[in-house]
């Protein structure tokens, strides 16, 4: 187990670490790059492309380990694959088709966000593919929340769901650092969750994906190189919605608690605050729920003193304090579980009152 960790946590993370330069030098040249002004902070170009690096550092392994794994099953295994992949080499095979309805999802995403961020689109069409995406997916591929209610109430929690925390990672893009680190911190926890409930294809996804992001993070913390855009922000908050959704969080027969179906909701507490609170002031002030500015929570702890290195760290603590605290929800009685809300609840309270304070 700890050769398959190693593996799919630094292969796509070696592999951002030498991809992403390339693209941004990429960008550079054909002036793919964000300019400066309106709301944003930076004061000069930073090269865009950073979701393309991201993309391959994540479609590649996946792509080249599930193929090998076909290829395998049906040849001899050689003797230097783990005995754990041996063991389940007919089962990744077998999955290579939701696999690919997943990455095909993800990569209708990234199109059209590179579309997005050439040339930007009104929020109507974004929603609208990404609504159909969620639903291609949900039904194409079997990702459904719930399976225990009626099939359009389980579809219709899924989609929204999906479509939610693709746009809650969209909107936390918005400091240097902060959706690449906090979405490498969930990514890390739901494969640590899945693990501890003996599953072996969604947590080398969970650990694909984290590793892809900490290949490209040290180009994208403040002061960032290159920026993913919505190329990368839309496409890794879809990858970890569909991971929540195929991680099993409660089974009785395994001992997971029925407080296990919330650890999504923790985990992921952090962004989902910053995406409804944000929506909430862009109401109040009658502006557009889609249209960029700086009333996001991370713009408002900088405007409260905090520089964007120290903001960002802050989300972070935040992020893993919550998110450590929801491995224990699938083992839980419901003393613990109250105690794992309440911490949540301070720190979500903690950043509240952060952001509020007078400077």
């Amino acid at each position: 187990m700890a050769t398959l960790v190693i593996v799919a946590l630094f292969a796509p993370c070696l592999l951002g670490l030498s991809v992403t330069p390339m693209v941004r030098a990429w960008a550079r040249r054909r002036g793919f790059v964000d300019q400066p002004g309106g709301h944003k902070q930076h004061e000069k170009a930073v090269a865009l492309g950073g979701g393309i690096a991201i993309v391959l550092s994540v479609y590649v392994p996946l792509l080249a380990g599930t193929l090998a794994a076909v290829v395998f099953a049906r040849t001899a295994a050689p003797q230097w694959l783990p005995e754990l992949m041996q063991t389940h080499l007919e089962g990744i095979a077998a999955r290579m088709p939701r696999l690919l309805v997943i990455l095909a999802g993800g990569l209708v995403l990234h199109l059209l966000g590179l579309i997005d961020d050439i040339r930007p689109l009104g929020a109507s069409p974004k929603l609208a593919l990404q609504l159909a995406v969620a639903i291609a997916v949900a039904l194409g591929a079997d990702v459904r929340l719930l399976e225990v209610l009626p099939a359009p109430l389980s579809l219709g929690l899924t989609v929204l769901w999906i479509v939610l925390i693709t746009n809650a990672f969209n909107f936390l893009d918005n400091m240097d650092g902060l959706s690449a680190g906090v979405a490498a911190i969930a990514a890390a926890i739901f494969a640590a969750s899945a693990l501890l409930a003996g599953q072996v294809f969604v947590p080398v996804m969970a650990l694909v994906l984290a590793g892809a992001l900490l290949g490209y993070l040290p180009y994208n913390f403040a002061p960032a190189s290159t920026y993913m855009g919505d190329a990368g922000s839309m496409v890794i908050g879809y990858l970890l919605a569909v991971l929540t959704v195929l991680t099993t969080f409660y089974n009785p027969d395994q001992g997971l608690q029925p407080f296990g179906v919330l650890v999504p909701l923790v985990v992921l507490a952090v962004p989902l605050y910053d995406v409804f609170s944000v929506c909430w002031h862009r109401w109040r002030a009658g502006s557009s729920l889609f249209r960029g500015d700086r009333r996001h929570f991370s713009h408002r702890l900088v405007q409260r003193g905090m520089s964007v290195r120290t903001a960002v760290l802050t989300i972070y603590l935040a992020t893993t304090t919550t998110a450590m605290s929801a491995l224990l929800l699938p083992h839980a009685n419901w003393p613990i579980a109250m105690i794992v809300f309440a911490q949540c609840l301070c720190v979500v309270l903690i950043i509240a009152l952060l952001e509020h304070a007078k400077p």
